[in-house]
């Protein structure tokens, strides 16, 4: 966990809602300056904050709108903090509850060095990551419904599909399998929103490749040396770490994949695990992916699991191998070179 240490003479602390804000600005001596309700307008925030850009810090906690507030910040050079949801107990775990509150209990925590620190992504970057990760949205739902047209071919007992009907050259005759006409339109209607969805996507893939080209080509390429890392789970990979230099350690990045478990502690005894969702999913979803990739095409990897599954059981023979993996990707970028086979499994 970072929190935000540096002083400065005001404090802005916003509960930040869809169309309301609850704007408090404290002073370095924890005197109310402003305390009121607004709209959610740039122009009407930057009017309560002139009076204070000599030296102020304004600190909104994490949620799906907070993009303008750090664009409006970055354009006129006022430092920005992103306060991380699931750290802020001083906020959730209150008696009393209410944005007034709220937003003034921000401005102090900025004020006394206990804001927990969430990553403000820079908007240049920011929509293609978005993009990236609607991409893999419409994916899933690509997924859901041939996992509907192989539920409702055993639904009615019939022969198994031979080849995967993900690949759209298997999908001839699907339909007409099934006698009940309309049990066969539930799944041409399937068939039909996957063609449909798969013409989207190839689209949608070819526009993301383009702007990485333009955003980060050497590191994207240096990502897709690792056995299993293809195009998607190197443009996901890349757009998810963005830089690795903002971590400082490799333990500090195998934590934001989710490569590790968080344990807890008390008086040196073991006192179970908690916080398990704090991290990125998407690039641990990556990670993994590239793992089971990378174990499917090497025989080294295969050997290395094999070797582990000894000593553990398959399970953690996995996650050990991902976690090896994450550390590569870490040093890698790090170190700026492309992956090494034979260092990784030496």
């Amino acid at each position: 966990m970072r929190f935000y240490t540096q002083q400065h003479k005001h404090y802005c602390g916003i509960d930040l809602h869809a169309r309301k804000m609850y704007v408090s600005i404290v002073d370095n001596k924890g005197k109310t300056k402003f305390h009121r309700n607004l709209k959610t307008d740039p122009e009407l925030l930057f009017e309560v904050l002139f009076e204070y850009l000599e030296d102020i810090v304004v600190g909104v906690e994490c949620m799906f709108s907070w993009y303008w507030i750090a664009d409006l910040c970055t354009d006129h050079n006022i430092p920005f903090v992103l306060g991380h949801a699931l750290y802020m107990k001083a906020i959730h775990g209150g008696k009393t509850k209410n944005d007034k509150i709220d937003s003034y209990k921000i401005a102090r925590l900025i004020r006394g060095g206990n804001f927990p620190l969430a990553y403000p992504y820079p908007a240049r970057m920011r929509a293609t990551r978005d993009l990236l990760r609607r991409r893999m949205y419409l994916s899933r739902r690509c997924s859901e419904l041939v996992a509907h047209i192989q539920n409702t071919n055993t639904q009615y007992n019939m022969p198994a599909f031979v080849k995967k009907i993900s690949r759209k050259y298997n999908r001839d005759g699907v339909a007409e399998r099934f006698e009940d006409p309309s049990v066969r339109k539930s799944v041409e209607v399937d068939l039909a929103v996957i063609d449909s969805l798969n013409n989207i996507l190839s689209k949608l893939e070819w526009h993301i490749e383009k702007t990485a080209r333009n955003h980060d080509y050497k590191t994207l390429m240096l990502l897709r040396s690792v056995p299993g890392v293809g195009s998607i789970l190197g443009l996901v990979i890349l757009y998810e770490i963005h830089d690795i230099r903002r971590f400082p350690s490799v333990q500090d990045f195998s934590s934001y994949a989710r490569l590790i478990k968080p344990v807890k502690e008390s008086d040196g005894k073991w006192a179970g695990k908690s916080n398990k969702k704090i991290g990125n999913h998407h690039l641990k979803y990556a990670v993994k992916e590239a793992t089971i990739l990378l174990l499917r095409s090497s025989e080294q990897a295969k050997s290395y699991v094999e070797k582990l599954e000894r000593k553990y059981n398959k399970g953690k023979a996995l996650g050990i191998l991902t976690h090896k993996l994450g550390r590569a990707i870490y040093f890698m970028l790090k170190n700026d070179e492309a992956f090494n086979v034979n260092k990784f499994f030496g």
